[in-house]
């Protein structure tokens, strides 16, 4: 007699896609060579400099960003050692490249980074303390009324829109397409929309009023696909991530634009990490 399997409900099979995407969520986040891998921020000037966590002397201008390295160092720049000096041209805004050096027996990656219009040097250590002892981030429950179907509205043309960052002083721009209009538990919301990475859908920066309580006080991020041809478009907010200033103060992470403060408890997505939660 053949065992009889179990029907899965719309439920549980939510809750499993849910896991299962919170699980690679986690593992990207836990990365040796991943943000809470970076052990400083260096911002780059005319003036050569050298830094304790990596080889060579740093410096920026007109024609970009340069490194000249001390005899016996060496770095690895797309499969290629180079010694001596190197120059990597302009690095576009949030654009960025990662090399090689191996320090000791660890294997380093060096991300050179424009932020802000600003050239950044970050090593990422495999051994740094955030990276080894990290045991993942709390989230809310999954549940499918935080599941929202609403209408992507685009502006009549796309609006440079200037944000604040989590470092004071620092300020990026991106473009808005539109913005999304939903409602939740009746109440019209709406929020604006910046573009995705390679016309990837859009993503969402916000806030709401569990900000500061359970979920990082500056801000929460939502990945978005691409509206249907009618415009309709789905935010799930089970899947709303912290950005990587939630874990570290060496990132350079964008605040939501003041319209994407939303009145409401949004009780769903990350929460504060463990990492932050005594002194959030």
């Amino acid at each position: 007699m053949s065992a009889t399997i179990p029907h899965q409900t719309d439920v549980e099979q939510f809750t499993e896609q849910w896991r299962a995407w919170h699980a690679q969520h986690e593992a990207r986040i836990g990365d040796r060579h991943g943000f809470l891998a970076i052990t400083s921020i260096n911002w780059l000037t005319e003036t050569p400099q050298r830094f304790p966590d990596a080889p060579g002397a740093w410096s920026t201008d007109a024609s970009g960003v340069h490194v000249t390295l001390a005899e016996g160092e060496t770095i690895v720049v797309d499969g290629q050692p180079v010694s001596g000096s190197h120059d990597f041209g302009v690095i576009p805004e949030r654009g960025g490249v990662n090399v090689g050096w191996r320090d000791g027996d660890k294997d380093v990656v060096l991300e050179i980074a424009n932020r802000g219009g600003f050239d950044i040097l970050r090593p990422r250590h495999p051994d740094a303390p955030l990276v080894t002892a990290y045991r993942g981030t709390p989230a809310y429950d999954p549940a499918e009324e935080w599941v929202v179907t609403g209408r992507f509205v685009p502006f009549e043309a796309p609006r440079a829109t200037e944000v604040g960052s989590a470092v004071e002083g620092l300020h990026h721009v991106y473009e808005a397409p539109g913005r999304v209009e939903f409602e939740i538990g009746d109440q019209p919301l709406a929020l604006t929309v910046f573009g995705g990475e390679h016309g990837a859908g859009y993503h969402v920066l916000f806030t709401d009023a569990t900000s500061g309580v359970t979920t990082w006080p500056a801000n929460r991020s939502l990945q978005l696909g691409l509206p249907a041809e009618d415009g309709t478009i789905v935010l799930d907010f089970n899947r709303a991530t912290n950005l990587p200033c939630a874990y570290t103060d060496l990132a350079t992470c964008p605040l939501p634009p003041a319209e994407n403060r939303l009145p409401i408890a949004v009780e769903a997505g990350e929460k504060i990490p463990y990492e932050r939660s005594a002194h959030a």
